[in-house]
């Protein structure tokens, strides 16, 4: 649920760095090369699945989903950021570090931008 107008752009732009790391992630299961002896589809089952369940409360602008968002994209950045250092600064690990770290923060953001009313503000009905 979006509380003001801000919180709106701020889902925008999370849903746009989301589907940004999504595609950046089926993008890298078959560049340069797939792996040889790997199932594609179990490749991109370790790499989609901690995601997707979040793609609905994404979508929706749910908070709670959003803090979830958090938590995960932690270590998509983490691992961009390894793979990056190792292959010292490779554009594709370097780019999944930047989009990661897009998504994380406005993530935060908007979790700060969304905000609920408080309990007993005016126009809330508490009894």
């Amino acid at each position: 649920m979006l509380h003001n107008p801000k919180a709106r752009i701020t889902a925008r732009l999370t849903q746009v760095f989301y589907f940004a790391v999504l595609g950046m992630l089926i993008v890298t299961t078959f560049y340069p090369a797939p792996i040889e002896g790997v199932s594609i589809t179990l490749i991109l089952a370790v790499k989609l699945l901690p995601l997707l369940p979040l793609m609905i409360p994404v979508v929706r602008g749910n908070n709670r989903g959003y803090i979830w968002l958090g938590f995960v994209v932690l270590f998509y950045f983490t691992q961009a950021t390894v793979s990056a250092w190792l292959s010292e600064g490779d554009g594709v690990p370097l780019l999944m570090s930047v989009l990661t770290f897009l998504l994380f923060a406005t993530a935060m953001t908007h979790l700060k931008v969304n905000r609920p009313p408080p309990h007993g503000a005016a126009g809330s009905t508490s009894r």
